[in-house]
């Protein structure tokens, strides 16, 4: 047992250590940083970030994968290359950036069966793509598992009008949160799985696990820190916090936000917060809490937390007291900094197009509007682009054609059992008209609502209201936010995960003449994946 712990920490370190920024080196609880023009090369390898030893999909070796930092304004190009091997794993992939509009560039998205087929191994995929007036916090995962292939993804605004209330954003504090099993993705197929650890900056501990080294945000008494908060979760959602410390938010998805101070913050798989610290505590250090919605889960041992630590402070854990919250988050009370107000006439179901989506969980299989969805077998993107008639896009019940320069309000009522639900639209980042699971979440706000696109749909009978009215091209997917319950695929091609997604199509009629021309590699994707395919039946 001795030695397991010591191969666990060996490994833990290595594993913290091994990729080395392109442009710097930093702290050895930071990701390695790259910017907009990189490779990332998907594969398999052994970590233990809690301790415990296990293999997973990693990036360039690494988990999280490395942070991709951009300037507003860049270009990206980002090749995806597959040498995924361990057949316990899923070996096909695809990475989403999450957040990212890809205004023209739908091709680039990187849904498997909506926006491009399955980068399949040995083979590789540029991500050519501009987000010229986005900044903000965002970030990169799988469409297929949660065995490990999720990194942040950063845009920095030089001219941000929030930059007075910070002294300090850079790598140091961009703070990741992700949820971590022990198993493999394959043996969660269908199951609601329970995370044996919460990993802040990739370091955590397990109940009953050994004393494993805690991720350490560093400051410096009197200076004031934007902490950018990425929930990467598969699934579950937590509630953050930072001992003795009072965080003023002001950004919510890559959107500014007024300020708003609170002392804890919900946060769903796929959301992201920037807030802001000011360390004006006394030199020590101090507990950082990440607590997960999963049965049991407590702080004993130092699970879910990490360290926050001043500058002087003595280097061990901390001994700082968990209090109750008495002025959490709550998301009526944030609201939008720039252009505020939902789009179109002000009022329920004013909009051009007013959508009533039903989610339902009768059995293991969620149903939107009474439809289980089923990744289709050509991905929908491709089936615009060769004329398919709009009423005829597959898969049958799950496409929603929108009409070109219209705002869309959109209502999602749940019922059933599970929940919080964070629902992530592609593509576009929308008005919060109607909060659910919050205190005032039975008030409609046309006026200065909360802009962001991963929103929670709440629990059994709550239901939420979200307005868009930017123009995008091609299939855009609503689903489940997260890298275990967004629409993947197995290597068949069949649903492997809940059902619960639809994809928007929007103005499928103008795609081929806004949307391209596509490269020549991703229309190789297909006839690779199906040659592969082939070859294993």
């Amino acid at each position: 047992m001795i030695i397991l712990l010591l191969i666990a920490s060996l490994i833990s370190s290595i594993n913290a250590t091994a990729v080395v920024s392109r442009s710097q080196s930093y702290p050895s609880s930071q990701p390695a940083v790259y910017g907009p023009k990189t490779r990332l090369t998907i594969g398999n390898g052994v970590v233990a970030p809690d301790g415990f030893i296990r293999a997973a999909t990693l990036v360039d070796g690494v988990f999280p994968g490395p942070l991709i930092a951009a300037q507003k304004g860049d270009h990206f190009d980002i090749e995806v290359v597959n040498n995924l091997r361990d057949d316990n794993m899923f070996t096909l992939t695809s990475v989403h950036w999450h957040g990212i509009a890809q205004n023209r560039t739908n091709y680039a998205d990187g849904t498997s069966f909506v926006t491009q087929c399955p980068i399949t191994p040995d083979h590789s995929f540029l991500h050519s793509f501009s987000a010229p007036n986005q900044a903000g916090t965002y970030w990169y995962h799988s469409h297929y598992s949660c065995d490990g292939l999720r990194g942040p993804l950063v845009i920095y605004d030089p001219h941000d009008p929030l930059a007075y209330m910070y002294d300090v954003d850079d790598a140091s504090t961009v703070i990741t949160l992700a949820d971590w099993y022990h198993y493999m993705a394959k043996d969660l197929i269908g199951k609601n799985p329970t995370p044996q650890s919460m990993l802040i900056n990739g370091r955590g501990r397990y109940a009953g696990g050994p004393e494993h080294n805690l991720s350490v945000i560093s400051v410096e008494q009197g200076k004031r820190y934007r902490f950018r908060l990425v929930q990467m979760s598969c699934d579950a959602s937590v509630q953050f916090s930072i001992d003795g410390h009072n965080l003023t938010v002001i950004e919510a998805d890559g959107r500014l936000t007024e300020p708003l101070v609170v002392d804890q913050l919900q946060i769903l798989a796929g959301q992201r917060y920037s807030v802001i610290l000011v360390a004006d505590q006394p030199v020590d250090n101090y507990w950082l809490r990440s607590l997960p919605d999963a049965a049991g889960a407590t702080y004993e041992g130092g699970t879910n937390t990490a360290i926050l630590r001043y500058k002087g402070a003595r280097m061990a854990d901390p001994t700082t007291v968990n209090t109750s919250s008495i002025n959490p988050l709550d998301e009526t009370n944030l609201h939008a900094l720039i252009n505020p107000g939902a789009p179109g006439t002000p009022g329920y179901g004013k909009a051009d197009i007013n959508l009533n989506l039903e989610v339902s969980l009768p059995g293991v299989q969620y149903l939107v509007n009474g439809v289980s969805y089923q990744p289709p077998t050509v991905p929908v993107l491709l089936q615009i682009l060769t004329g398919t008639d709009p009423s005829h896009l597959l898969p049958n019940g799950s496409v929603i054609t929108l009409e070109a320069n219209k705002v869309v309000e959109l209502t999602l009522s749940t019922t059933g059992p599970g929940g919080p639900h964070p629902i992530h639209l592609h593509g576009h980042s929308f008005d919060v008209v109607q909060s659910a699971g919050f205190a005032g979440n039975s008030t409609l706000n046309y006026v200065n609502p909360v802009r962001r696109d991963v929103v929670n749909a709440g629990s059994n009978g709550q239901q939420m209201v979200i307005r868009w009215g930017d123009r995008q091209f091609g299939p855009l997917v609503l689903a489940l936010a997260g890298t275990n319950s967004e629409p993947k695929v197995t290597l068949t091609g069949t649903s492997k995960r809940m059902g619960f997604a639809v994809i928007m199509a929007e103005s499928p009629s103008d795609t081929s003449a806004h949307v391209g021309p596509v490269p020549y590699e991703w229309d190789q994707l297909c006839p690779i994946y199906d040659h592969e395919t082939n070859l294993t039946r």
